[in-house]
């Protein structure tokens, strides 16, 4: 299936992550969305996402070395709708700029979120409508 995903992630404590060509990020202890997209094969990313051990490709390898994916929502789409995503996280959440962008001109893929913002996203399937 081609599509779009986004990552509801927990990071337990503060740390600073080498994040590939982005150099050191100070992380805040928290919850995290990561959108991302899959155009030959969504499954088979998002279960890659999930492994623990892999090799560090995506900038979000790096930060899921020391956090954990606690949802993963789904949908059919093409790729720009990813952006177009992430434009409206940016209304609701913290940008971590440059994050997971660098194919496109958005400011961030990864956002830190409030947990009551998680439920609503998740409830009102906010994020993919």
């Amino acid at each position: 299936m081609k599509g779009i995903y986004a990552l509801i992630i927990n990071l337990e404590k503060n740390i600073k992550i080498r994040v590939g060509s982005l150099g050191h990020i100070p992380f805040k202890r928290g919850m995290y969305v990561y959108v991302g997209s899959a155009q030959n094969g969504i499954e088979q990313r998002v279960k890659r996402h999930l492994k623990r051990r892999k090799k560090k490709h995506w900038h979000i390898d790096y930060l899921l070395e020391h956090a954990n994916v606690k949802d993963v929502l789904v949908k059919k789409g093409p790729k720009n709708l990813e952006c177009l995503i992430a434009k409206k996280l940016m209304g609701f959440s913290v940008p971590i700029k440059g994050f997971g962008c660098s194919d496109c001109n958005c400011e961030s893929h990864l956002f830190m979120i409030n947990k009551s913002k998680i439920k609503k996203l998740k409830m009102k399937s906010m994020v993919f409508r």
